[in-house]
Formats: structure tokens, C-alpha cells, sequence
């Protein structure tokens, strides 16, 4: 599946294997997961076209590449992925935000929307970060909505999938996934195995 990219980057796997431990304290899962979306962000962005700025360095006047941010729409799919914003504004501190509040019901593994809220998405690219492809059904319900307000683009950040839920959201063509890792699979409550666990709980310690 040509729109679906395993990052392996060593750093990222050291910041995902601190993740998983489940005695890690809420501070730290914070930390790990911005780490890992950093990188996973710098991956995706790499061969972006850039735009020419000129500089005053302290010797001498240039012109040089730079990326034109406030092009760029972060949004992740609250709770689990706020620490994810978070890293991904370092790294593009002109990105704009939007935010979606999508609640999977432990039952049934539907999603359902519970909050939305854009900045203009037409034409922009929107890059969608949530920790965890599990069934995949709150990533497809995101990218859903994300569609009717005509971006030019969609990238999905993810720590770690499962493979249901990558042969689930691998039907979006035109969105490109970049994930951590793919582990063994679910359980029979639609976690993933090993996994790290509720993210979003283990976040903000709830």
C-alpha cells in the first residue's frame, strides 16, 4: 500500500518502547508521544515543496528555502491526541489548528462526533494526529468530515496501528498514513496487542 509509511527511525522506536511501559508517569507519556510526533511529522513533510524568503544572516543577506506554514492545519482527535499537537507545533509554530472530538462506544466500536471546530480548511493541508490506529472507525469517521471542507491535502500521524485498522483507512487513496509501528492485532475489545494501552487516560492520568 504505497500510501501507508512505516517510519523506522531509531529514535522513534526508543521513545515508543519507553511508551508501552505501563508504569511510565503521565508527564513522561506526554513527553514520549510528542517525541515521536515530531519525528513522524518531520518524515512526512520532508520533500515538501518550499517556498524563498530572504534572510539577513549576521554576515550577509540570502535567499533560502523554508516551508509556508500557516499553510499547514494540525488537527488531532481529542483527548489522545492534544500531546501530539503539542509536538507538532514546535516544530511548525505558525501552523493553524482544528480539533475533533470523536468518542468510540466500547460496545459496539462505533464513533460517534461529539466536536468540531476548523479554521478555513479549503486548499490547505490538514494533517490529522491521533496515537492509535486500532479499528480504525474514529481515523475513517475524521478523515469523513475532514473531506467535506476541501483540503488539498491529508496526512494521518499515528504511533501505532493494528492491521485491521490499516486495511480499514488504506481505502482513503488520497490521504498518506505515516505510523510508529504496526503491532500483532486486537483483542476482543478492539485494543491493540501489545499496544500502549488508552492513551488518551494515560495522558492526562484519568
Amino acid at each position: 500500500m504505497e500510501n501507508i509509511k512505516i517510519v523506522d527511525n531509531m529514535v522513534l522506536k526508543n521513545a515508543l518502547t519507553k511508551l508501552r511501559d505501563k508504569n511510565l508517569k503521565s508527564s513522561q507519556v506526554r513527553k514520549q508521544i510528542e517525541i515521536i510526533a515530531k519525528i513522524l511529522l518531520i518524515e512526512a513533510l520532508k520533500n515538501e515543496n518550499p517556498i524563498y524568503t530572504e534572510v539577513e544572516t549576521p554576515i550577509a543577506k540570502g535567499t533560502f528555502e523554508t516551508l509556508e506554514e500557516d499553510k499547514y492545519v494540525i488537527v488531532p482527535i481529542l483527548r489522545a491526541g492534544l500531546p501530539m499537537l503539542n509536538g507538532c507545533l514546535e516544530v511548525l509554530p505558525e501552523a493553524k489548528a482544528g480539533f475533533l472530538a470523536i468518542k468510540r462506544d466500547e460496545e459496539t466500536l462505533k464513533s460517534t462526533l461529539f466536536y468540531e471546530r476548523f479554521p478555513d480548511l479549503n486548499g490547505k493541508t490538514v494533517i490529522i494526529v491521533d496515537p492509535m490506529v486500532a479499528t480504525g472507525s474514529s481515523l475513517e469517521y475524521a478523515i469523513s468530515v475532514i473531506k467535506k471542507h476541501f483540503p488539498e491535502k491529508i496526512i494521518s500521524l499515528n504511533i501505532v496501528a493494528s492491521p485491521e485498522g490499516i486495511r480499514n483507512v488504506s481505502k482513503f487513496k488520497d490521504v498518506l498514513f505515516y505510523i510508529g509501528q504496526i503491532d500483532k492485532g486486537l483483542n476482543d475489545k478492539g485494543y491493540i496487542i501489545p499496544g500502549i494501552g488508552d492513551a488518551g487516560d494515560r495522558a492526562f492520568n484519568t
